[in-house]
């Protein structure tokens, strides 16, 4: 099953998404911030990043711009999670290098497809 790395600083979100997309069957590794987040995709090599953009230390656009400048790590999708919604925010995140990005609260349904979606597209590549 996909390994998904969720870098996330607030511990409720963590365990919500963990366990969610444990139950979908989904192989979760966990970071509580930006560097640890780096580090984590580097280690793990998951399939596919969800990445809390409010994080501290280095926050989740850095934390992207760093995942993307490594080649073995530069493909991995990203899907950027903020509690922010507004216009500039989405934008953000896809100049940081992010190929999704979603809001806070999260629904989980939109995101399973958008995490469906990527999934399915980078095994096509």
């Amino acid at each position: 099953m996909p390994k998904i790395l969720i870098v996330e600083d607030n511990e409720m979100n963590r365990d919500l998404l963990k366990r969610r997309l444990s139950k979908k069957g989904y192989d979760i590794a966990l970071a509580v911030d930006g560097l640890e987040g780096v580090s984590a995709a580097s280690a793990e090599r998951p399939d596919l990043i969800l990445m809390d953009v409010g994080l501290p230390g280095i926050d989740g656009h850095e934390a992207t711009r760093r995942i993307r400048a490594e080649p073995g790590l530069a493909r991995i999708p990203i899907i950027a999670l903020t509690a922010h919604a507004m216009s500039d925010d989405r934008a953000k995140a896809i100049d940081a290098g992010c190929d999704d990005y979603d809001t806070k609260p999260v629904d989980l349904p939109r995101l399973l497809a958008k995490v469906e979606a990527l999934l399915a597209r980078t095994a096509g590549q």
